[in-house]
């Protein structure tokens, strides 16, 4: 079981990739209207695996750690860098 949204996010980045060794994520600190930034890091020729056509696998990834933040009372934005 995921313990952490931060870890929920390289577990699902690793599912979607062909190179798992290259995700990674950096956190930043909380901003001045409380959302946590996770900026999604993985090889170039994975990104398009990550984004999926037209975006939407990046959404939903983005909703899906949404729901989980918000389980933990969080707000948190996914980039994918």
């Amino acid at each position: 079981m995921v313990t952490s949204v931060n870890e929920l996010l390289i577990d699902i980045a690793k599912g979607l990739v062909e190179e798992p060794e290259a995700v990674s994520v950096e956190v930043d600190e909380v901003n001045e209207e409380g959302i946590i930034v996770y900026h999604l890091k993985v090889a170039d020729d994975d990104k398009g695996r990550v984004i999926g056509k037209q975006g939407r696998i990046a959404k939903a990834i983005r909703t899906v750690m949404r729901a989980a933040a918000n389980r933990q009372n969080l707000k948190v934005s996914v980039e994918i860098d």
